[in-house]
């Protein structure tokens, strides 16, 4: 980002063809105003720039105009010219926030230079914030998605890519695989992250009411309003939009939707006043959207809409050698939770949770990791044939997938030390190495250092 423009306000039209004369030719963007109020209107948290104003102004003064812009961002750096009689007034004000002043009449260079130092505070400040977001994206993902997997590893890393962009996202996955978790922490790791976070069951929406929900209404809009609502999108503005379930919308529903989410726009029942949309939109689904738009079961425009980026969450059930470890995170929650000691997970109980296909994904390994917390029988030797596709695997790739979990679980167990492993499971180095080799097992996957 380049840290260049000077915002120079001063009601006398010689000295801003001056200053903008001066700040031009020592290479700075100069923007000149004649009114306090048309400046401020320019001004933004993270502007890439600084604010020269005089004390002195018709309507709006520069100290007002000051006060506004550290409203907006507490670290602007503003510069205040003064007159003679002011400059006590503008020493006062640096205590209020202002980064200098200068007295009128003041040499070229002498602006220049105080707008050089200002300039380069707003660049050390601007860089900071950015390195702060990038830590603050990592450690909002990192804390929320868990799995030392390859696939996991590369699903937060293209998460963090996402948040920092504005771009609406399409989350798939089956039931239980942590849609939702994922939306939030987009939201979280992204600049919208102080502002609301909306979420949308499109399951649960009453059909005669998914207008008025959505949209707002105003008094009057239809039999029984009242007074005016404001509708989940407006109540959203600046932040997020949770869509969960967004296949369960009706066609209807779904034109309307993709009128909003295209155009930014809505307006309220009732109303013909259009309301200006700043949101980003998430969406998840559990079905595979392409197919239900080729069978006409779902707008294929508003797909195209949601789905600039498409994250897909995989199932417990590909990522088996996730599951030890995330049950171990989740039954230290599940402790904390309950104000309980962390219960003594054994290598026989990973084990036995490894080897499990856990079709309900982290949704049931975490009511499973709660239970065992509680004290209950968890049943973990049960069979959970019933919940699987017909085409099952052969006991080849049965007996294959229990050695990979009983691995899995035992580096788990013991923090991917590979020589507690090996004596562990009672085989020699070179076993546990050809085992780990052939089944894709990394000791660093035991390790939360991605």
């Amino acid at each position: 980002m380049k840290i260049d423009t000077v915002l120079f306000v001063d009601d006398e039209e010689h000295l801003r063809f001056a200053a903008e004369q001066s700040l031009q030719l020592d290479g700075l963007s100069a923007q000149c105003f004649e009114d306090a109020e048309t400046a401020l209107g320019r001004l933004k948290r993270d502007f890439p720039g600084v604010l020269v104003t005089d004390i002195r102004l018709p309507g709006m003064d520069g100290l007002t105009l000051m006060r506004r812009a550290l409203e907006i961002d507490p670290a602007f750096p503003v510069i205040l010219v003064t007159g003679q009689g002011d400059v006590e007034l503008a020493v006062n004000s640096m205590r209020d926030g202002a980064y200098d002043f200068l007295e009128k009449p003041f040499a070229p260079s002498r602006l220049t230079e105080t707008v050089r130092r200002a300039l380069e505070k707003r660049r050390l400040t601007l860089e900071n914030r950015v390195l702060r977001r990038q830590v603050d994206a990592r450690e909002a993902i990192d804390v929320q998605i868990h799995g030392q997997s390859p696939v996991m590893k590369a699903l937060r890393q293209q998460m963090r890519r996402v948040a920092a962009s504005e771009v609406d996202v399409l989350i798939l996955g089956e039931t239980g695989v942590g849609k939702e978790v994922a939306a939030r922490a987009l939201h979280q790791a992204s600049k919208r992250a102080n502002m609301p976070f909306i979420q949308i069951n499109c399951a649960a929406l009453p059909a005669d009411m998914i207008e008025s929900e959505l949209f707002g209404h105003e008094a009057g809009a239809f039999a029984g309003a009242m007074r005016t609502r404001v509708g989940r999108f407006e109540a959203a503005r600046g932040g997020t939009v949770l869509l969960d379930e967004i296949d369960c919308l009706s066609n209807a529903m779904q034109a309307k939707l993709l009128h909003a989410i295209q155009n930014r726009v809505i307006t309220r029942l009732g109303s013909n006043e259009r309301l200006e949309l700043d949101v980003r939109f998430v969406a998840t689904s559990k079905l595979d959207l392409v197919g239900e738009a080729e069978a006409g079961q779902f707008r294929a425009d508003l797909l195209y809409r949601l789905n600039v980026v498409t994250l897909a969450i995989p199932p417990l059930r590909e990522r088996r050698e996730d599951v030890p470890n995330l049950f171990l995170q989740l039954v230290a929650e599940a402790a904390a939770r309950y104000k309980l000691d962390v219960a003594e997970v054994s290598g026989a109980v990973l084990s036995s949770v490894a080897s499990q296909a856990w079709p309900g994904n982290v949704r049931e390994l975490r009511n499973v990791a709660d239970r065992y917390v509680l004290g209950f029988d968890l049943a973990l030797g049960r069979s959970f044939n019933a919940h699987l596709s017909p085409d099952r695997p052969g006991l080849a790739e049965k007996m294959a997938d229990h050695e990979k979990s009983l691995i899995a679980a035992s580096l788990a167990a013991h923090g991917g030390r590979l020589r507690e492993t090996y004596e562990g499971l009672g085989v020699s180095r070179k076993t546990l190495y050809e085992k780990m080799q052939k089944y894709g097992l990394s000791r660093d996957v035991f390790h939360d250092d991605d």
